[in-house]
Parts: structure tokens; sequence; C-alpha cells
């Protein structure tokens, strides 16, 4: 059985979730319907002539590409440009598009956490915090013999989690009081006379993305035909997540050898550096895509050097003079996305008993070549 649209998109968004996006970004479906079967996808990093044309060939249904196709609002569909025959190509094959940027770039796993893991850092941070998780204190009254029941169903909805530690609460005694009114089918007790039974309140924590799930899980697990629980917002902050990564070297190493390691990592045939080759550098940001603005983040940081695509010049003259070495491998190196994102979204197909089948497309969309 073929998985629907809105299911793969919804495996999809539990890699990469929208909220992670920058401000603005754009991301989502671009192009298409999700509201089919769909049969095979195939990942790319750019929706170019010839990855349709493999889209086609394949039997493709669906793209999930990390660069967006429409950039700006469209003032009209000319379909005698190369702009409009692309899109007039995927229509007439419907094929859907859908994009995964910003929210890819940032998510763990995602395109520069995967760029940290090939460079071994270990320490990682990120260079500039986009996404910080709300977190919500759950406070719910259930009768002594149920408490064990209703705890365990929150913990495997996601409650109860701080940090590195899983299953947390705080538990207290008391004695809760109801009047079960016409109409009510009450678990203990009876219809027009005040009770009161010996409960527990359950305190634990919740991560904002999880509170709807967790809340159901416990209100489903609850003996109650009305549950009384509290649901706040905390000024303490989850997890931080953001562009880019920071970390240290496993061993310190110079400059040019790092930049022969990121030329090995990331399948390029040169890269360009900025500084003394036989410099040492042992603390190293990276960031996937066009990273120019991300000098101050990575000095801040305390990098010694940026690895990041699309240097201009006086970029690079100017995080020279400020102590910072660059290695500039190209834009392009967020290729790495198609077969990690392929392997990830078909097992999670996998697990649901799918036939949809995930490819990562084969189209080489380097724009440069070096002669």
């Amino acid at each position: 059985m073929y998985a629907h649209g809105q299911t793969v998109i919804g495996l999809m968004e539990r890699l990469a979730p929208k909220r992670y996006a920058v401000e603005g970004d754009k991301i989502g479906l671009q192009l298409g319907t999700l509201q089919k079967e769909i049969r095979k996808v195939l990942v790319a990093l750019d929706v170019t002539d010839a990855v349709v044309e493999e889209a086609i060939a394949l039997g493709a249904d669906l793209i999930i590409a990390h660069h967006a196709i429409i950039f700006r609002p469209l003032a009209k569909l000319d379909t005698s440009t190369p702009a409009g025959q692309l899109y007039e190509k995927l229509i007439k094959h419907d094929i859907a598009v859908y994009i995964s940027h910003t929210n890819l770039d940032v998510a763990a796993p995602g395109i520069n956490e995967w760029m940290a893991e090939l460079l071994e850092l270990e320490g990682r941070e990120s260079l500039e915090d986009v996404y910080t998780e709300d977190l919500y204190k759950l406070v719910v009254f259930v009768p002594e013999d149920h408490q064990e029941q209703v705890r365990e169903a929150i913990w495997r909805a996601g409650g109860g989690a701080i940090g590195e530690y899983s299953c947390c609460s705080f538990n207290s005694e008391g004695t809760g009081t109801f009047l079960p009114g016409a109409g009510t089918q009450p678990h203990i007790g009876t219809q027009g006379r005040l009770e009161q039974v010996r409960e527990v309140k359950i305190e634990t924590i919740v991560a904002g993305q999880l509170k709807r799930r967790v809340v159901q899980a416990m209100i489903k697990s609850h003996p109650y035909e009305e549950v009384a629980y509290d649901l706040y917002l905390l000024d303490q902050k989850g997890p931080s997540l953001g562009l880019g990564r920071v970390g240290r070297l496993p061993a310190p190493t110079t400059l040019g050898e790092l930049a022969e390691r990121v030329k090995q990592a990331f399948e390029v045939p040169a890269v360009r550096i900025v500084g003394d080759p036989s410099a040492e550098v042992s603390k190293v940001a990276v960031l996937g895509g066009s990273g120019g603005r991300y000098v101050r983040h990575a000095l801040f940081k305390g990098a010694d050097v940026l690895v990041t695509g699309d240097i201009d010049y006086h970029t690079a003259h100017d995080a020279l003079a400020d102590g910072l070495f660059l290695i500039d491998p190209g834009h392009n190196i967020e290729k790495l996305m198609k077969p990690r994102v392929a392997e990830w979204l078909a097992a999670r197909l996998a697990e649901q008993k799918s036939a949809t089948e995930v490819v990562a497309s084969a189209i080489d969309t380097e724009i440069f070549r070096f002669l």
C-alpha cells in the first residue's frame, strides 16, 4: 500500500519541522498537490530540468528538495520562459515539489549536523540559535490506584524529559472533592452526592512540540469522565537549535590538512582557502550554503576556521584581518542531504509498512566547473 502525500510530508516534517525555519524562508509545498498516493519520492538538492527529467523517468510523484523553485510571488506563468517550462513539465506529469530549506539546516540530524559529523567535530553547538523549545508544566489529579498508568502514558508520549533524564515527575497525595451532576457517569461516586477521593497530583514537564500528544495520552489513560489538569507555560526554556555548527577537531591539524579533509568528506575536487596553509587549527565552524555573513558568529564562538560556501572577496579580507581562516568548498556541498534524507524517510515509511519508494537524485547540480 502506498503512502498518502500528507503522510509522507508528515514524516518529513518530523525530521525538519517547519517551526525550525528562518522567518520568511520559502519552504513547504511549492507546486502540485499532496492529495494523492505517492508511489515514489525523489530527494534532490535543486529542482533543475535534468532533475525533473530524472523524476519523470523514475515515475516519481513527489520531489523533496532543499532549494526553492519559487522565490517570490509570480505575476504570471509564462511557459515560454525556462522557469515557466519547468513548472509546466512538473504540472503535466503531476509531480509535486516540496521544499525543506533552513528547517533542514537547523534540524539535528540535518545538513549542518551532518557536515560537523563528517569532520568529526566534538562538543558541537550552533553558530546562531534560531529556535528554542518552549517548556510546559503539566499538572494532573489522578485517583491513587490509577497513578502509575497515567504517569506511564505521559512518559510514553514524550512527557517528563529534562535534558538526558526521562520519566521525571513529582507526586503528592491529597484529597479531591467533586459532586457529579445530572447526566454524568462518574468512575467514582454517585450523581448528586459530594465525593471525597484520595488522589495524587502528578507534576511533570512537557516540550511544546509534544504537549498536544502528551495531553491526549494522559486523558485517554485517565479513569475520570472529566479530567482535572493544568498546563502552564514556563519561563524555563528547552534545548536550542540553530544555523551552523562549531566544535573541536579530535586533534589539532593544519589549515592545509583540514582543507584536504574537507575535499574528501564533501566530495569536491577543489576548495578555496583563506589563511596560511601551515597554520594550526583546532576549533572549526561549519555552515552549509552561503555563510559569509556568519564570520562574526564564528569569531564570537572562538573558531579558528569557518567552512562554508560563496565567500566573497571583501568578506575574505575582513575575516583574515580579524584572525579567522576560511575554507570555501562551494554551495553545492549541501548535496550530502540527498542520500541521508532519502535513507531517513525510507526507514520511516518502512516502519509503516508502506510500499512507497524513496530515491536520492543522481543528478549533479553543481553549476561551477574547475579547469
